[in-house]
């Protein structure tokens, strides 16, 4: 259960939740498009019909309060669980798909998930999770008849399609008793320690959609596609942010620059979210692979500091991207790098580098801050002295599932503590300089990885970089590079000197990375490079001789 106290249906009409979005957009738009997901498609009506239906059948096998998982890609069916979960009064947790047998195993244990979805390409990776488990949920299976491997282990399990149709269409909805209640939990990577499950409200969740359609400017009839996983920070709550504004969810199965394009022709997207890994490949993207944008496309990225140089490729191609900042215990963005149009006449890698920074906080939090971790209050407004990044308001995580220590902790002092650090510019937007772990600290000097990451990425023989410390018997550390070139043919142009000269021009002496490994990154499924892997190569990469000189 997620809490002590068994949350119960209750006719609480007042209370803050995503569920309204649905109820009202079916009402008012029930013709309009809903969710395109290739050559099937959905009105709004139909939509609302099918979680009723949905939540009318999970009943079965849940109460109030139970955890659903599910493990699926972009999809409709993990669209419609979103607000058929709720609908029914349980809890969500959508589960990253690309996590290992053991820490799916882990995660529904602890989550004590009693109905589990999992895509027709998941089978087996939920097979072998169940096989390590003593209580099991029950298996749901999301067959995909554009997916065509796996469908032989399915025998015997319940299909989606089956169990929608089981359901009632006129099933009454299960309101919240207290908007405080959970409506869903999201687990962190587990990257640098034991994943942690996020609980989020009904009323954080209801918040944080509309401040997002406001903030980003999201009008009534956007059309959506769907390029960041819903499994992360629920889409950034983007499953509400377009039903609130009656668009329509474009879905894709797998991201790829000839979808991304297609996509954008031919149902002429309006908006998409992703990290900065998407905004690469798009903009990476072959002349055979690209298409003409049919109108103006809005991104939003976040998840990792966007490079300059990234931004600026996608500008030039007619993407217009704002940057976010957040956290998964913020529910995905709690900043946005709100633009000015005086900033419109500004030259293109000025714009790019404004574009870069985390900004202000959304109009959903209390107060977005700078702040001395130990004093608890704010730095200089100088651009220059560092501070770590807190947040506190409504759009804030509820807590860490079963680990009251672990959340006293994330909010001492009344604000929660992001474990970043950054600094505030002189006109009150916040720039982020790294993760605490991750400052390189180099003859006591602080060498911010990101601001030598967004030098490497203006190379233009670099399509990634990330650089980690490395242990220096003199130094105490030094800047180690990873670097992905933009072409494997490039190898004998992109010579360590060739990337270290580059960086001389462009950097302090202190700052320039004096390691250099071409490799390609490791990543999670949600696009952020695993640092903490690389860490651990560069260690074993030992002191480097004679680095003094």
């Amino acid at each position: 259960m997620v809490s002590d106290n068994l949350p119960k249906c209750g006719a609480n009409y007042s209370a803050f939740t995503p569920i309204s979005f649905l109820q009202r957009t079916a009402s008012v738009y029930p013709d309009r498009k809903s969710v395109i997901y290739g050559d099937r498609v959905f009105t709004w009506s139909q939509t609302f019909e099918r979680c009723r239906r949905l939540a009318s059948a999970l009943r079965s096998y849940v109460a109030p309060g139970d955890t659903v998982a599910v493990i699926a890609p972009n999809v409709p069916a993990i669209f419609e669980l979103h607000f058929a979960v709720p609908i029914g009064g349980a809890v969500l947790n959508a589960l990253n798909t690309r996590l290992d047998v053991r820490m799916v195993a882990t995660i529904l244990a602890h989550s004590e998930a009693k109905v589990y979805f999992v895509d027709t390409e998941f089978l087996e990776l939920a097979q072998k999770a169940l096989e390590q488990m003593t209580n099991k949920p029950l298996v749901i299976h999301i067959e995909d008849k554009a997916y065509s491997g796996g469908r032989a282990m399915a025998a015997g399990l319940l299909e989606y399609e089956e169990l929608l149709s089981r359901g009632n269409p006129q099933f009454s909805i299960c309101w919240p008793a207290d908007e405080w209640d959970a409506i869903t939990i999201n687990y962190t990577s587990g990257t640098t320690a034991h994943p942690k499950g996020v609980v989020y409200s009904h009323r954080a969740c209801y918040i944080n959609s509309l401040v997002t359609a406001l903030d980003w400017g999201v009008p009534q009839g956007a059309v959506y596609l769907w390029t960041l996983p819903m499994f992360h920070c629920n889409g950034w709550c983007f499953p509400w942010v377009i039903t609130a504004q009656a668009g329509t969810h474009v879905c894709l199965r797998a991201v790829t620059p000839n979808g991304v394009f297609d996509a954008i022709a031919q149902q002429k997207v309006t908006h998409l979210c992703g990290a900065p890994v998407v905004l690469n490949m798009i903009s990476s993207a072959q002349e055979d692979e690209r298409r003409p944008l049919p109108n103006a496309v809005s991104v939003l990225t976040g998840g990792a500091p966007p490079p300059a140089a990234i931004l600026a490729r996608m500008e030039s191609m007619g993407f217009n991207v704002s940057h976010g900042y957040g956290l998964t215990e913020t529910l995905g963005p709690a900043t946005i790098c709100a633009w000015k149009p005086e900033w419109n006449s500004l030259p293109l890698e000025e714009r790019a580098r404004l574009k870069a920074r985390q900004g202000v906080g959304h109009l959903g939090l209390a107060q977005v801050d700078v702040l001395d971790p130990e004093t608890m209050t704010p730095v200089p407004r100088d651009g220059q002295t560092i501070g770590e990044v807190m947040m506190r308001g409504s759009s804030v995580m509820k807590g860490y599932l079963k680990e009251k220590e672990l959340t006293e902790e994330a909010f001492r002092g009344g604000w929660f503590r992001s474990g970043d650090l950054g600094v505030m510019n002189p006109d009150n937007y916040i720039s982020l300089k790294d993760r605490s772990k991750d400052i390189i600290i180099s003859g006591g000097e602080n060498i911010s990885s990101i601001e030598v990451e967004s030098i490497l990425f203006r190379n233009p023989l670099v399509i990634e970089a990330a650089v980690v410390a490395r242990p220096d018997n003199f130094w105490g550390e030094t800047p180690c590079a990873y670097v992905t070139l933009k072409n494997p043919s490039l190898a004998g142009k992109a010579t360590e000197k060739v990337i270290i000269d580059f960086c001389r021009k462009n950097l302090p002496r202190y700052m320039i990375p004096k390691t250099i490994v071409f490799r390609e990154l490791p990543k999670t499924a949600t696009g952020k490079v695993q640092k903490n892997v690389l860490r651990e190569e560069a260690k074993k990469l030992g002191s480097l001789p004679n680095s003094r000189l």
